[in-house]
């Protein structure tokens, strides 16, 4: 009654698709998970709560009104921990029970406690009371994750010193705080905190933030959170913390001292591999936790599979979605199409948020593909002016001899959904002269499409009026040379 065609290890997104996606082809399927951390990281401390946190600040701040109703306008004066909680609470709540519907509806077993590997074909599972139970199966998916990476020089006590996981258990909002780590979680946390009102100071030990997004948008983004009184402290690494009864003062190599009432940690994330034994199983990780795959997301054990974090970059939920799946179908010989990773869309829900999908400035002009650039602002969109949003922008970089898009970027208000119509005009081949072609409703910020278009049509249009005449005054030279 333990075997199994498939035995997924966590929960998260990439777990659920897999268990799923192996169940709707008629096999039978498991799925372990810890007690209380159905629905993994993502829904529990990661994904889900920091995105909701983030609405429930957009709101009770009221700062994408400000615009329309003053600099001091806020919904309520004096946010607390339990005003910012009470809608994650609410929203955890409800996806951990969509969750555990789509399991039980598509006949997905679950079992709740740690699991281990025993051999390359068995786990034991420990539950709270220590009881074990062995489990077979025919093939493994591992979609355990990760947890935020710990410096041992640190020590983190959950109310000062806090990493990505504790912070949403802060008892008050900070007056101040220091964040370790520019990556896309810091980011985060810091532009949400800052719209808290909390005087926020960034230390990364990098020459500049998100080096893999266009660096115009980076640039607008730090632009914004400056403007919010945000410091940024490259190149810079830090020392040590120390805690103090009046807060924490952290210690620059370079000898700066930064006093805040709180530190964040956000620098990376480590895979919890080591928990599961993977060596038992004839797996090896990295230093970092990680799992190597192949294209299929078939480990160097051909019927074990890894997705999700525990496989590296891009660690997405979006992504890890269509990896469990895609690993589902592969160990079952279903047929999958094609996937370009190249149109895989990254969404980093900042305050201004960013989304793109495709590739960047620099990546381009180091490749010499030839390319232009169409631009449309916010504050040009009616829909920019009705919302508030006179920042935002939507760049598109279309190539400069077939006219195909190479890359959408979106900066502001709904970026991480608008950047969803260059997906698929980019999916389908499409050419900027779609956009243009096109109607959008109106007032919308996806008009930023077309307008956008024009501009990098109108470019190339110029471009080749320039050629033109250029090559008619040659002609005109050469006849008249030969007269």
């Amino acid at each position: 009654m333990n075997h199994f065609d498939i035995v997924v290890i966590g929960s998260g997104p990439a777990g659920q698709k897999a268990a799923i996606a192996a169940a709707k082809l008629g096999k039978r399927a498991a799925i372990v998970e810890r007690r209380d951390m159905v629905g993994g990281v993502c829904i529990n401390t990661g994904t889900i709560p920091s995105k909701t946190l983030r609405e429930a600040v957009l709101y009770l701040t009221g700062l994408n009104q400000r615009e329309l109703y003053g600099q001091s306008y806020r919904l309520k004066s004096d946010i607390t921990v339990t005003d910012l909680s009470a809608r994650t609470m609410h929203v955890v709540g409800k996806e951990i029970d969509v969750i555990q519907s789509q399991l039980s509806r598509n006949s997905v077993t679950m079992f709740i406690g740690s699991a281990s590997f025993v051999g390359d074909h068995e786990i034991a599972i420990e539950d709270a009371t220590g009881d074990l139970k062995r489990v077979t199966a025919d093939h493994f998916v591992i979609a355990v994750g990760t947890r935020p990476a710990r410096p041992a020089s640190v020590e983190f006590d959950g109310t000062t010193v806090v990493d990505s996981d504790q912070i949403l258990n802060l008892d008050r909002v900070p007056g101040s705080m220091v964040v370790v780590g520019a990556g896309v979680i810091g980011i985060e946390y810091a532009s949400m905190f800052a719209a808290l009102g909390s005087k926020v100071t960034v230390i990364e030990q990098r020459p500049t933030m998100l080096d893999f997004c266009d660096r115009e948008i980076v640039e607008a983004l730090q632009y914004q959170l400056r403007e919010r009184g945000v410091t940024f402290r490259f190149g810079e690494h830090v020392k040590t913390v120390e805690t103090h009864p009046s807060g924490t003062l952290t210690i620059l190599e370079s000898g700066k001292k930064i006093p805040a009432d709180t530190v964040l940690y956000s620098a990376g994330r480590q895979g919890v591999s080591d928990e599961l034994r993977v060596e038992a199983a004839g797996l090896t990780a990295d230093s970092r936790g990680r799992l190597k795959v192949d294209e299929n997301f078939r480990t160097e054990v051909e019927h074990i599979y890894a997705v999700g974090d525990i496989i590296g970059f891009p660690a997405l939920a979006a992504t890890s979605m269509e990896q469990g799946r895609r690993a589902a179908y592969h160990a079952f010989d279903e047929p999958v199409g094609a996937t370009d990773a190249d149109l895989q869309p990254i969404g980093i829900y900042a305050i201004p948020e960013i989304s793109f999908v495709g590739r960047t400035e620099d990546q381009l002009t180091a490749a010499n593909i030839p390319f232009e650039v169409g631009v449309a602002r916010y504050r040009e969109l009616a829909r920019g002016a009705i919302m508030g949003d006179s920042y935002g922008l939507l760049k598109l970089l279309v190539h400069a001899e077939d006219r195909t898009l190479l890359g959408v970027h979106a900066f502001g208000s709904n970026a991480a959904e608008l950047v969803h119509i260059g997906q698929t005009v980019m999916g389908l081949s499409g050419t900027v002269d779609y956009l243009v072609d096109a109607v959008f409703n109106y007032p919308t910020l996806a008009e930023g499409y077309k307008v956008a278009a024009l501009d990098a049509v109108n470019k190339m249009r110029a471009i080749a009026r320039v050629r033109s005449t250029g090559h008619r005054l040659d002609l005109d030279a050469g006849e008249a040379a030969v007269s």
